[in-house]
Order: structure tokens, then sequence, then C-alpha cells
């Protein structure tokens, strides 16, 4: 059993272990907050209980690492996270610094490896492609927290008495701006775009500001397309696991942690498997409401799998996924990059990746609600508000701009006093800036604009 004892504004857990030799020990670990403390002291009851108990011995780096992905990372990360943390520590870390003994790390140690990483290589492999010759600063930035993450345990576990990267200097990272389609470049792209399933696709990134993993996990039990929900504006989607190609050592490691279903592998000797699983985040985990024609387009899809199903018969693999093959298998990202990428070059578009599409989304919403963020990341998904202001401020700016400029066309580029200007009423037959304004976001609407051509259309 271990037990919680309070030192000064600190909190130890201090529990007995026998060492490699043997030797009953006492061990005490310390933390910040109580919550901490008792959720390490289940841990270790639980692990002493079933007999997976690993006491923190490290003498060098490496032997902190393989402690921490095993105790702390095991039990915290998703598999995704343990996949990449524990390749940036066999590609960056470990063959630096690794062999390298606690006693002797430092702030000037770490401060001169992340200097040197800006000379590292990046490491390609078979299922990775390195975008850039060297480290990029986000990467740099990357093993800074993982190791920030690492020596924080360290200090708890008594390893260690302070985080040497705690105050290092590392590069800062600018966010690039995301090249984006416009709404003419999105609906040029659908009327050329002769496959069901990637028109089906862009509509539903777009409309929802899906994650490809978010979108090829939708299942029917979790979409509302009924005739009443439609009519009445509630049509919705409800976002709750994501599909995601994981290695089997991660899934093993992990004990298939979050996995909703693990579907069976294609080939026998493949080192990785098709999981759907839980989303990392909370917020992830959300309802969206679907315009009217992506409604509609769903229950087009639908029919059309149910004819499938009545074809195929006993031989469908029904996993009541939206997107599948026709015998009912799931499709991966690279069926959609695959198409997606044909579209583009085809009918000669502005290349993005299918992502930007998600980046289009956002920006038009924010743009559409007047930068209501709350209501756009209730739809992102964005774990925190911060993400979404980082990364599209720059359309807030674009319309604080556009309101100096009606400002000045309204108030200081008249010759008469802005009162007697305020007091005379505008002609009948003239539309006022404001309303301009307002028919101008309208038509940025992408239902609206569709209402609209197909009414051009008909007459």
């Amino acid at each position: 059993m271990a037990s919680i004892i309070k030192r000064r504004n600190k909190f130890s857990v201090v529990y007995r272990f026998v060492d490699e030799n043997g030797v009953q020990r006492q061990r005490w670990e310390t933390f910040n907050t109580n919550a901490e403390a008792k959720k390490r002291k289940s841990e270790v009851e639980f692990q002493q209980d079933s007999g997976t108990f690993i006491v923190p011995t490290a003498k060098t780096l490496d032997d902190l690492l393989r402690e921490y992905m095993s105790i702390y990372g095991v039990n915290t990360w998703a598999m995704s996270t343990y996949e990449s943390h524990k390749a940036l520590i066999t590609n960056y870390i470990s063959p630096i610094i690794g062999d390298m003994k606690l006693d002797d790390i430092n702030t000037r140690v770490m401060d001169q490896y992340f200097q040197s990483l800006q000379k590292v290589k990046s490491v390609t492999s078979r299922y990775v492609h390195a975008k850039n010759e060297y480290l990029s600063v986000h990467i740099i930035r990357e093993v800074f927290k993982l190791l920030r993450n690492a020596f924080n345990q360290a200090v708890k576990w008594e390893m260690m008495s302070r985080n040497p990267v705690v105050n290092c200097t590392i590069p800062k990272e600018e966010h690039e701006k995301r090249e984006i389609w416009t709404a003419e470049t999105l609906f040029k792209a659908l009327e050329v775009c002769n496959d069901d399933i990637i028109a089906l696709a862009i509509n539903l990134a777009f409309s929802c500001s899906l994650r490809m993993g978010e979108l090829l996990a939708l299942t029917w039990d979790c979409i509302d397309i009924t005739q009443q929900s439609i009519d009445e504006g509630h049509a919705n989607i409800y976002v709750n696991k994501e599909l995601q190609r994981v290695s089997r050592s991660a899934l093993e490691a992990l004990n298939g942690k979050d996995v909703i279903k693990k579907f069976p592998p294609a080939l026998a000797s493949t080192n990785t498997s098709l999981v759907l699983k839980q989303p990392k985040t909370k917020t992830s985990v959300r309802r969206i409401y679907l315009p009217k024609t992506v409604a509609e387009m769903l229950r087009k899809r639908k029919a059309s799998l149910d004819e499938m199903k009545d074809l195929f018969g006993d031989e469908y693999l029904d996993y009541d996924l939206v997107f599948c093959s026709s015998n009912g298998h799931p499709l991966e990202a690279s069926y959609i990059n695959r198409g997606f990428s044909k579209l583009i070059r085809e009918n000669g578009l502005p290349k993005v990746v299918f992502h930007s599409l998600r980046h289009s989304s956002i920006t038009y919403k924010l743009k559409l609600n007047g930068g209501d963020m709350k209501s756009v990341q209730g739809d992102s998904g964005h774990a925190q508000m911060r993400m979404i202001e980082d990364v599209y401020s720059h359309i807030l700016d674009e319309d604080r701009a556009t309101n100096a400029q009606r400002f000045e066309a309204e108030f200081y580029s008249k010759s008469e006093a802005p009162e007697a200007h305020a007091a005379s009423a505008a002609p009948a037959s003239e539309l006022t800036d404001s309303d301009k304004a307002k028919f101008i976001q309208l038509l940025s609407n992408p239902e609206f604009a569709t209402l609209i051509k197909s009414f051009v259309g008909s007459v």
C-alpha cells in the first residue's frame, strides 16, 4: 500500500518496494498537488496488486525515457502520441544524448543540445517522408516539450532536483499562412467532380470542419438525416470516434487503449492495424448540424449503400460506415487523398491538401458569424480556444480593417458633417453600405450561393 504525506506545499507518495537484490526499500515521489499524488498512489497500488509495478531507477537519459514511456506514456498517451514520441526518442534524442548520465544534465548542456538539433538531418522512413532536409523548428519544439515533461516526471520521482530544460532557449515557431480554397474554387471543384465519394467527403469536411480520421469514422448510427430533421433544420452528425492506422507495437504497448474496433488485416504480414478509436480529447466529441444540401447527399449515399448490401448479400462487410468500398470495407485516408489530388490535377485547381478544407470551413464560419470563436470551436473540436486565435487571428484582423474602411466611407469621405449625414435618409432605390455588406455576407454562405445558382439556372 502507498500513502500520501504533505511536506510544506508539496504532496509525496510513499511506498515500499523490493529492489533487484531482494532488499525492501522505501521510495518518495513528490507532486505539486494532492490530485496528482492521489492519481500516482492509485497507479502504484494497482500495479503492485497486478504484478506490473516498475520502480523508477534510471541512471542515464535513455533509462529515464524507457521508464517514462512504460510508466507515464502507457497510462497517459493515445496511440498516435505514443508512436510520434517513440520516433522522436529513437531518431533525435537517444542517438545524441541518450547515454548521458542524469547527474551530468543541466540547462547549459540542454541549451547546447537544442542548438545542435538545427543542424541535424531529418530522418526519413518507409512511412514518413520529411519535408525538410534538416529538422524544422516545429520538430525541435516537439522534442523540447517531450523532454520537459520527461524531466518533470524525473523530478516527481526524485531522480533529479530540478528540470534542466525549463529555462532553455529554443527557436520560436512562426505559423505559416495556410493555403485554402475560396468558396468559388470549392463550387468549381464540386461541379467537375465525378466521384460521388470524393464529392461527399469534400462537402462534409467543408460544412462540418471535420478532420480526416473523424470523416472516415462516421457511422450511420451517429447520423440524423430523417426527413423531419432536415425539414426542421436539425439534421446532424455526432462525432465520437476516428479511424486510424496504428503500429501493432503501439497497440500492444498500450494494450489496445481507447480502441473501439480493430478491423481484420488485408495482409497477415502487415505491421500495422486499422482501428476505430476514441478521440484523443473530450472536445473532439461533438454534435455538428448539417446544411440541408449536405444532409440530402448523405441520404443519397445511404440509399446507394443499401443497394450494395442487397447486391453483395452475405459477402458485404457491414461495419455501418459511411465511407466504405462497394463491399463495405473501410476506406482509408490514402483513398481520399488520391481522389482529391486527381481532382486538382485534372482540372487545374489550386493545389491544397485535403485537410485545408477544414481550414476553409473554419475561416468562412468565422467570417459569417462575425468572429464568434466559441461557436466555431464547438464545430471544429479544438481543445483550446487559443489554437483558433493563433491560427485564424488574421481573419479577424481583416474584418477589423474592413470596419475602418467602412468608417472612412461613411463618415470621413463625406463633405457634410456626420450629424447631418446621419439625419438624412437614404433614397429608397439605393442600398446602404450596411445593406451591401449584409448581402455580401449572405453570398459568402455556400448554401445560400448554391440556392441562388439553382434559381438562376431554372429561370
